[in-house]
């Protein structure tokens, strides 16, 4: 069933899931949270910039090469802190959680609050980790 909403109104709060995936670890992730919410989970490189104000907005990434995506780092020192409440962070990746950390800083330095807790799931792990995504963005988008 294709998703039609950009943005979710959830126990009134508005929500969205944005990533950026090479690999499709992230998009899994992003689109199995999507599908628990109701909402579409878009790609940062189709929608580079997010056009309406969240409450709460999941953010995805990974590290490749150990580094974040330079997409990715691009996208969260524009987003504009006044079209976010909070961030909540997921990122798929092989062992590393260091675009977690350089995400969490950019945000925090913009004055955008991040939530400490965030969903991590191994890139060879992804299947047995969707259904614990799902729990993860159900728990953030009734807060």
């Amino acid at each position: 069933m294709p998703f039609c909403y950009n943005v979710a109104k959830a126990i009134d709060i508005e929500i969205a899931i944005r990533y950026y995936s090479k690999l499709g670890h992230t998009k899994d992730i992003a689109e199995a949270m999507g599908e628990e919410l109701g909402i579409q989970a878009i790609s940062i490189v189709d929608e580079p910039k997010l056009d309406k104000a969240v409450d709460v907005l999941f953010l995805g990434g990974a590290p490749y090469a150990n580094v974040m995506d330079e997409k990715l780092r691009t996208y969260a020192n524009e987003l504009d802190p006044n079209l976010v409440k909070k961030v909540v962070l997921f990122t798929t990746s092989n062992w590393s959680r260091r675009t977690v950390r350089s995400l969490k800083k950019i945000l925090k330095n913009k004055g955008i609050e991040v939530e400490d807790e965030y969903f991590y799931a191994h890139m060879l792990n992804i299947a047995n980790r969707k259904p614990k995504s799902k729990e993860f963005a159900k728990k953030f988008a009734q807060k």
